[in-house]
């Protein structure tokens, strides 16, 4: 994936704009105009000085803006960057294929493992085709039968977590979405093979967890996980979507409030500046952590993968009487 910056948000604005006049300056020097060497030193300083304070202390609407940013990696790129020999399989055997999931066998530093992942679109076409990472009951069907297919043949699954959530529509309704969703729960926990999901964007509701019940969570550091996005949560509890920042902070659904909350196990740190600025060096990350946690998750028997993966999942939530 080619990394651009012409979309930017608008706190990233500043720094932007500064790294436009950097740019600018190089070119300039590089024409033989004029040496700019020493006030592109100067610029390239102050760049990293307030990419860092932007970064820093980003508020938890600010994180689940960058969650969403168009130009951050998706799966396919994730599989581009960490994977060899992807053979993409397709279609749920019942109604059709749903572009949305993608999923299929690959080798893992040389090993075969099963990976699936949401897949967004970029530019207004291809989030057409893949109905912008939101899966229909297609979708989760195939991502099943493709974990099913990895049980069968004793590799490890690997999960990556990016969708705004699972597709609303009448026809997904009628072709049973819930039942699709809470098929993939209890199938997933009981498969007696490894299984690590990674949220790398979005993690929205329902429709993320069809294929998040890890053995171990990760999160990327500016992703999101929960339950409804902060501008449904904003609509119900303050009847104003406008206040999506007061709903995000209600909410904490940000990798550090979750790992606080010891929903997810390891957040996973993204270059500076965020992910989508170096596809290659996030991918790079992700493929670091985990080789850890597979290498861990060898040394249990499949007994002890299931009972490993019902205590974590049994332990969410801390509830206290009077």
């Amino acid at each position: 994936m080619a990394t651009s910056t012409s979309y930017a948000l608008d706190f990233e604005r500043p720094l932007i704009e500064l790294e436009k006049k950097i740019e600018e300056l190089k070119v300039l020097s590089t024409g033989g105009s004029a040496d700019f060497t020493s006030e592109i030193a100067k610029l390239e300083k102050k760049a990293k000085k307030l990419q860092a304070e932007i970064f820093s202390d980003l508020t938890r609407w600010q994180v689940v803006q960058l969650s969403r940013h168009p130009n951050r990696p998706y799966f396919l790129d994730y599989v581009q960057h960490l994977f060899t020999d992807f053979v993409e399989l397709c279609g749920d055997r019942h109604f059709g294929e749903d572009p949305s999931i993608v999923g299929g066998f690959a080798r893992f530093d040389g090993k075969p493992v099963m990976v699936i992942g949401h897949q967004k679109g970029r530019g207004t076409k291809e989030n057409m085709t893949r109905n912008f990472g939101m899966p229909r009951p297609e979708g989760y069907r195939k991502a099943r039968r493709l974990m099913e297919l990895a049980e069968r043949f004793e590799k490890p699954i690997l999960t990556f977590v990016d969708t705004p959530g699972a597709y609303p529509g009448i026809g997904a309704e009628e072709r049973g979405q819930a039942e699709a969703i809470a098929v993939n729960l209890e199938v997933m926990s009981r498969l007696r093979v490894p299984i690590v999901s990674t949220v790398v964007g979005e993690g929205g509701s329902g429709g993320a967890l069809a294929i998040g019940v890890g053995n171990r969570v990760l999160m990327l550091q500016n992703s999101v996980y929960s339950v409804i996005t902060p501008e449904g949560c904003a609509s119900i509890l303050f009847r104003d979507a406008s206040k999506a920042d007061k709903a995000a902070d209600a909410m904490k659904p940000t990798a550090k409030d979750l790992l606080e909350m010891k929903i997810v196990d390891e957040v996973v740190a993204e270059p500076p500046g965020g992910a989508h600025r170096d596809a290659a060096k996030t991918a790079e990350a992700v493929g670091k952590v985990l080789r850890k946690h597979l290498s861990q998750l060898a040394e249990l028997s499949p007994d002890e993968l299931v009972k490993d993966r019902y205590a974590k999942f049994r332990a969410y939530g801390v509830f206290s009487g009077r």
